[in-house]
């Protein structure tokens, strides 16, 4: 289990979080809800360990592999790595940046695709998708990390309901096999879908949890 107890985040004079708690726990999906600028971005990079908290503290991450799924516009449209290279990324934790894939970590790789009805677009560029595609190729290689902590940045902001349906069952089989998994969204299906809803406003936590 993940504790985030009473953390607050401040960049300069600017309030990012603000006394928020809660407790994740393993084979559940935790939806952060809020508007823009409300700090959910800023909660899943404290719960990577991109941010640190200024005042606060977040037990249970220690030692648990962790995978981030930023949103898709801050993946450049010219980064010059196909589908398929993009989800062997998540392979590198485990075998360096060097070093050659193994069978399993292509098995992996070739499972990440199919489950997200990637299969055939693995030799196309990253920048020529469209928005639906880069962010199932994201997710893609969170799939070949295989986290134990999941972290969805906004996944289905925008995109149609087949791109949200394929995520959303991939979101709950992740929860299935064990993770935990935190998706921030504005996006009310994905809160329908969570067994827990977290609602943020300015950084400030409205409580209670919702279920």
């Amino acid at each position: 289990m993940i504790v985030v107890s009473e953390i607050a985040v401040r960049y300069g004079p600017t309030p990012a979080l603000n006394g928020v708690s809660v407790r994740l726990t393993p084979g559940t999906v935790t939806a952060v809800v809020g508007h823009n600028g409300s700090g959910k971005s800023t909660l899943l990079q404290c719960l990577a360990g991109i941010a640190r908290p200024t005042t606060g503290r977040i037990d249970g991450t220690k030692g648990l592999g962790t995978a981030y799924v930023p949103q898709r516009n801050a993946v450049s449209d010219q980064l010059p790595l196909t589908v398929r290279e993009a989800a062997s990324m998540g392979a590198w934790h485990r075998r360096g940046l060097w070093r050659r894939l193994t069978p399993g970590d292509r098995d992996a790789v070739d499972e990440a695709l199919n489950r997200l009805g990637l299969a055939d677009l693995g030799r196309r560029r990253i920048g020529t998708l469209s928005g639906g595609q880069r962010q199932r190729a994201l997710l893609a290689q969170a799939l070949v990390q295989r986290g134990d902590l999941l972290l969805l940045d906004e996944p289905t902001t925008g995109l149609d309901a087949e791109a949200r349906a394929v995520i959303g069952d991939v979101v709950g089989e992740e929860a299935a096999r064990g993770a935990i998994v935190v998706v921030a969204t504005h996006e009310s299906h994905d809160a329908e879908r969570a067994d827990q809803v977290l609602t943020l406003s300015s950084g400030v936590q409205l409580t209670p949890l919702r279920r």
